[in-house]
This record gives structure tokens, sequence and C-alpha cells, in this order.
């Protein structure tokens, strides 16, 4: 318990001194009281639209895990699935490389007597089909609209390749941990004996066992999608809708601030390329990149009024997904497993 306090802790702070420095670095030698009068001409109903949208991504993701729930024959309240959401992503937020949601959820799945293997293949599979929709975005961005996007990134394109190869790496890897996971095992085992035998980690016996057992759940994975191949593609297409309603956050930032021209789908891909470049960063939320990438961007889409419009667009689907999740987060502590626990 007091190591994960610890680590809590580490990681506020750690997600403060970025905040702070993305401010410092965004405001350094700005008119603050110009920006603010701008952001406060915004037409309230627009944004009041990007924040629906921000709910609804959340809520996206609840419905995944409902339907995977149900499929796998798991009685589980939709109610409760869209807390184990918002508390994937407060924590999803606040970590670098997001790699505090799951855990939580699981936490909290847990609290509500699910099968601990069931869940963990359920997020498994939200993980993989996440990932993938990045992965189908910025290779289709690749083949077919590379000259559409220098003209916005320009020389910054090598941070899109950079979050292309990361994203495919890392769906690459973990496809190989759920098809092929004797292979996996063995690669897992033989990378932690090599950190072992330079001393980058001290030898443990229950270390090894613990990856070994961990290794096996994937072969459950295995199993599940090759059994239920349709619903792992009523997955995929969710996810794809899902991030879709996010990324359209910044069209209705557009639309706020009374501009015209740029059609929604161009502005969404602009979003999407930016959260293709972030996604496997260690920053959280991908916190300073996104917005400096914003400010490269997005220059002939808002000309004058380009930083009012960073901070109303980070605003929502960022700034305000973490509070309304961290809001959601106390509700699901107060409310998951205390039926049980009386």
């Amino acid at each position: 318990m007091k190591e994960n306090r610890k680590k809590q802790l580490v990681n506020l702070i750690f997600l403060a001194t970025v905040f702070g420095i993305t401010m410092y670095m965004i405001f350094r030698g700005k008119d603050i009281r110009k920006i603010l009068e701008v952001v406060k001409t915004a037409d309230l109903r627009y944004l009041l639209l990007g924040i629906l949208c921000v709910v609804l991504f959340i809520i996206g993701e609840s419905v995944i895990i409902f339907y995977m729930m149900r499929t796998l024959g798991e009685k589980v309240k939709m109610s409760h699935c869209a807390l184990y959401s918002f508390v994937g992503f407060f924590f999803s937020c606040i970590t670098p490389s997001a790699t505090g949601g799951q855990p939580m959820q699981i936490y909290y799945m847990k609290k509500d007597k699910l099968d601990i293997p069931v869940s963990t293949l359920v997020l498994m599979i939200v993980t993989i089909t996440y990932k993938a929709v990045l992965v189908l975005i910025g290779l289709g961005v690749c083949l077919v609209g590379r000259d559409f996007l220098r003209g916005y990134l320009g020389d910054y394109m090598w941070v899109f390749y950079l979050g292309v190869a990361l994203n495919v790496f890392c769906v690459t890897l973990m496809l190989i941990l759920v098809f092929a996971p004797g292979l996996a095992k063995w690669m897992m085992v033989k990378g932690l004996k090599f950190m072992e035998h330079f001393r980058l980690l001290k030898k443990e016996a229950r270390r090894l066992e613990a990856l070994e057992r961990s290794m096996d759940q994937y072969h459950d994975t295995a199993a599940f999608w090759a059994g239920h191949k349709m619903v792992i593609l009523n997955v995929l297409v969710i996810t794809f809708v899902q991030r879709t309603i996010l990324f359209t956050v910044t069209y209705w930032v557009y639309r706020s601030m009374g501009l015209s021209g740029y059609h929604l789908f161009t502005i969404v891909l602009l979003q999407s390329v930016i959260s293709v470049s972030v996604d496997m960063l260690p920053l959280p939320g991908g916190m300073g990149i996104s917005e400096t990438l914003y400010m490269i961007m997005f220059v002939p889409v808002f000309g004058s009024v380009l930083l009012p419009s960073m901070l109303l667009s980070r605003g929502i689907s960022y700034y305000a997904q973490v509070l309304i999740s961290a809001v959601m987060t106390c509700v699901a502590q107060l409310t998951i497993g205390r039926k049980s626990s009386r």
C-alpha cells in the first residue's frame, strides 16, 4: 500500500512538473489577457458539444466492456462499466504512457466480484483494438495522405513517422503475445534473464514465476479471438467511432470561434495525426508535445486565434476529460463494492 501511494505521489509530481513546463512554454511572451478575451467570445453551445463528445468517448469504452463481458457470460451493470471506463481514463491521463489505467480498472472490477482473468482478457482486447485503430489511421495517412500532411507538418513529419512506428511495434508485440504465446514467453524470459545477467535487475525466482504466469493469460486471449471473430470486428468498429468522436472536439472549437472554410474531415484527420504521433510517448496525455504539434499543424486553420483555439481544444479534450474522470472515479470509490462489503 505504501509503495502504491509513493508511486501515485511520484506520478502526480511528474504530472505537475510537465504541466508547469508546458504552460510556461505556451504563455511565454504572450499577452494572457488578450488570449482570454478571445476565449470568452467562443460560442458556448459548441464548447458544450465538445464536452459531450468527451463524455461519449469515455462511454464508448464502457459499451465495449459491457458487450464483451456479456459475451463472456459475466453479469455486469452498464453503469458500473461506465465507472470502470472513467477510472481507466483518469489514471491513464495522469500516468506516463497511460500505464496506470488498466491496473486500476482491474482493481475496481475485482471489487465488483468479476473474474480477474476475464477482466484481464477484456481489457487486453480493448487495448489492442484501441492501438490498432491508431495504426490503421497512421498507415492510411502514410499511404495516401503524405503530401497532404506534409503541407501542415513540414519538417516535423518525423514525429508522425515515429508515432506510427511505435504504435505498429506495440500492436505487433501484443499480437505476438496473443497468437504466438510460446514465442512471446521465450522472448520475455530471455529478456528477463539478459537484464539479470547484466545486473539491470536483481535475480529473483518469484519474478520469473510471475512473468510465466502472466504470459499464460495470453493463451486465453488467442482462444477468444479465434472463436469470436465477429465480436472482435464489432469492437474494432465501435473503437473507431469512439476515437473519431473525440477527434471532433477541435472542429467544435473551430465552429465556436465563428470560423468556416475547413471541412470536418480535414480537422478530424489533423487531430487524429496528433494522437497517432504522441500516443506512445512517455508523457501524461502527450502533454507538451501535443500542444507543440497543434501550434504547428493548425496555423492555416485558425490563423490569428491559434493559441486561444489550442487552449479550448486541449482544455476540453484532455483537461476536461481528467476533471470529469476524476469526479467519476470518486463516485466509483464510493459505490463499487460497497454493498458486498456491508
